[in-house]
């Protein structure tokens, strides 16, 4: 410690004349208050001790360096001309890092005096005391002058208390901030598991980003999981901008991967510098952390949490509660996979039991209702009652058909259903031949499978079904021609999917199409901005419809 300089508040009479003034410090800083608001009492109350007109408390952060700064004497505009925070080298270093006290009266002689940031107050005279927190350094409370011996050894004294009864203060809210945040993390993951295992939620990734990115105060956050060709891609996004984001891929073999994969956390100081990652859309976010969500050893994924450039470093505790969160949001995405699995089980053997009741008492019923109908065809003298009981077994016949065409798809499992439309539209085209009596013609034009999204796909395929069963009830055609075109162009130059079915039957006799069944295939077009159009074959003969939506 320097020696002392020169004294100007009257030795050990004024010490005890400010004693009172102390008591008061102290029991202003001891209340139950917040860390900011506290550390701000704190200096306060150590400029009005000693009538420094500069007074400052640095606290260190995780990494070493200075995290909360509190100042008096020094307005705003000031410390944004000053820029950088003190503390990363010279004599605020060395207090950052020692137990000893300072007391200079000219700070600008000692040799660990690294100079002033242009705009800086010049001080001269320096009083420098440890702030220690449970024995372990929290960091120091330092007051200036601009005069040189301007503090007393009754002035270090008297900070000296002040900072043993911050220390305490400090640690008791620290530890309260502590439990309040654990708390709130808890609530969180309380609340996403409660989510994910109601019901109720759609996407459970989202879900997933919405909560950590709540929890973390962070500006994005974002869902990996695994993709086909070996790394982890982004599914899911929540973010004020979420532009870039979606698709954002960690490349196969890299060393991130193999960390994530590993059950390992990555904590970045600035996402947009490190190395490990060369995406374009994390130039604009700084500090960050990537936690992997497995359990058990199976690698579900991994939780992104970004910071913006410049933002305060995540903390030791928050690093710790948000990979805690990571691993109970892994579980939770476990235990909603196996709940939608019993659910779907649920829903096969529902299925199966209806598959089976068709085919054993409904088509049973409706063979021996059709057998009793031929013998009255054959006995009937009348031609007329002959005729219609013909067309009531038809009738018969084309509803086994169709109940066994629902029987097949109520057997299917989601690995055997077809995933392409041109499968898709051949199995509907052969189902409709037994009920035809011939195969109708099918052509494709353009990569149908890949050009067509699911619900311009779903929708063609009912438009589809219904239009064949319009043909093959009523028209009574001898051809029916199905074609799928994924290079249509609309009238407005969009692209488009069209579906033109077909027949030479009799015709769609005028108001038909405002049946129920054609009047669907309308609004299915319609609901995906597209149209339908009913008319005359191309040689003026049967039915034509022709349904057509943007891709």
């Amino acid at each position: 410690m320097a020696a002392e300089g020169s004294s100007r508040n009257g030795g050990s009479t004024d010490l005890a004349q400010r004693l009172p003034l102390l008591l008061d410090a102290m029991v202003a800083i001891g209340g139950d208050v917040e860390l900011p608001m506290l550390l701000d009492r704190v200096v306060a109350a150590a400029a009005d001790l000693t009538g420094a007109p500069f007074a400052a408390l640095a606290a260190v952060n995780d990494e070493g360096g200075v995290g909360e700064f509190v100042t008096r004497g020094v307005s705003d505009e000031v410390r944004a001309l000053i820029g950088r925070l003190p503390g990363s080298r010279g004599l605020i270093r060395s207090l950052l890092e020692s137990r000893t006290p300072l007391l200079l009266t000219d700070m600008t002689r000692d040799p660990r005096f690294s100079g002033f940031p242009p705009d800086h107050p010049p001080l001269r005279s320096l009083l420098g005391v440890p702030v220690r927190v449970h024995d372990a350094g929290y960091g120091a409370l330092y007051l200036a002058d601009t005069r040189d011996a301007a503090f007393t050894r009754e002035d270090l004294q008297l900070v000296q208390i002040l900072a043993t009864e911050a220390g305490i203060a400090i640690g008791n809210a620290r530890l309260y901030e502590a439990v309040r945040e654990r708390a709130r993390w808890m609530d969180g993951t309380a609340e996403l598991s409660t989510s994910l295992l109601s019901g109720d939620v759609d996407d459970a990734l989202a879900v997933v980003a919405e909560q950590a990115r709540r929890l973390a105060d962070s500006d994005a956050a974002m869902v990996l999981v695994p993709s086909s060709g070996g790394g982890m891609e982004v599914v899911a996004a929540c973010a004020d901008d979420t532009t870039g984001l979606m698709g954002t891929q960690i490349a196969p073999g890299s060393a991130l991967l193999g960390q994530l994969l590993a059950g390992e956390p990555v904590f970045f100081e600035d996402v947009a510098t490190d190395p490990r990652i060369n995406d374009p859309s994390s130039a604009r976010f700084g500090p960050s952390m990537v936690l992997p969500l497995a359990n058990n050893g199976r690698a579900l994924g991994a939780l992104a949490l970004p910071r913006a450039r410049g933002a305060r470093q995540f903390s030791i505790a928050e690093r710790a509660m948000a990979n805690q969160f990571a691993q109970q949001a892994a579980v939770a995405l476990m235990l909603s996979e196996a709940r939608d699995d019993r659910q779907q089980l649920a829903v096969y053997e529902d299925r199966d039991r209806i598959a089976r009741d068709l085919h054993d008492l409904v088509i049973q019923r409706l063979f021996a209702t059709g057998m009793l109908l031929d013998t009255a065809q054959r006995a009937a003298q009348l031609p007329d009652v002959h005729s219609r009981i013909g067309k009531a077994v038809d009738e018969l016949d084309a509803t086994i058909q169709e109940i066994r065409t629902a029987i097949f798809a109520l057997q299917q499992g989601p690995e055997e259903a077809p995933s392409g439309l041109r499968t898709r539209v051949l199995r509907e085209t052969g189902t409709v031949a037994l009920t035809l009596g011939f195969q109708p013609s099918v052509t494709f034009n353009g990569p149908v499978d890949n050009r067509v999204g699911e619900a311009a796909a779903k929708n063609l395929i009912a438009a589809l079904r219904e239009a064949l069963s319009n043909a093959a009830r009523h028209s009574g055609a001898g051809r029916v021609e199905v074609a799928v075109d994924a290079t249509a162009v609309r009238p407005d130059g969009t692209d488009a999917v069209r579906l033109t079915v077909a027949d030479d039957g009799v015709g769609l006799p005028e108001g038909e199409e405002r049946r129920s069944g054609l009047r669907n295939i309308g609004q299915r077009a319609r609901s995906l901005g597209g149209t339908v159009e009913f008319g005359p074959g191309s040689d003026g003969r049967g039915t034509t419809v022709v349904w057509e939506v943007p891709l």
